[in-house]
């Protein structure tokens, strides 16, 4: 039974702290795709940006994801919060081999997990909540575009959240 799985979403939704408990369940790798950025980039994706541009790391992120999407093999893989803003991206994510999850949460949810975060470039920003609702408002279609379920992230804590993903994943199997 092959047991691969990506999660997409907002900066802040959930991916990687609900992907890591996810991987551990499955018993499989955890792969997170910002993280893996860095290390192939040699420097923070903020830095990166400040230097090359957002073109420049749109595109590293895309060979990567595409890199990653076509290795074989069982994996939990959390994307970045804008990897889907590019098409090939959405495609590369939903030709890869398993289940596709838009961990979905509100802008104000959001907000209240990660307002005090200064290690995201996304609030560092006048009226960090509204940037938010911008965002939201331009990816979610994507968000949904490029997966195959929609998992709402409120209330729920993270092993909730683990434990609903893995009932979808059961579903899909039977």
């Amino acid at each position: 039974m092959r047991k691969r799985c990506s999660l997409v979403g907002m900066p802040g939704s959930g991916k990687s702290t609900v992907g890591r408990q996810l991987a551990r369940r499955l018993g499989v790798p955890f792969i997170d795709l910002d993280q893996r950025l860095e290390e192939v980039l040699g420097s923070t994706i903020r830095q990166y940006f400040e230097e090359k541009g957002e073109e420049a790391f749109r595109l590293r992120e895309a060979q990567l994801l595409a890199e990653l999407a076509a290795t074989p093999g069982d994996m939990v893989l959390s994307t970045g919060g804008g990897a889907v803003l590019r098409e090939e991206n959405r495609a590369s994510l939903l030709a890869g081999g398993g289940s596709v999850m838009y961990l979905r949460a509100t802008p104000e949810e959001i907000y209240k997990r990660i307002r005090h975060d200064k290690t995201r470039p996304l609030l560092q920003v006048a009226n960090p909540l509204q940037r938010l609702r911008e965002l939201h408002a331009e990816r979610d279609p994507l968000y949904r575009a490029a997966s195959h379920y929609v998992i709402e992230t409120g209330r729920p804590t993270v092993s909730t959240l683990v434990n609903m993903i893995m009932m979808q994943l059961e579903m899909e199997r039977s």
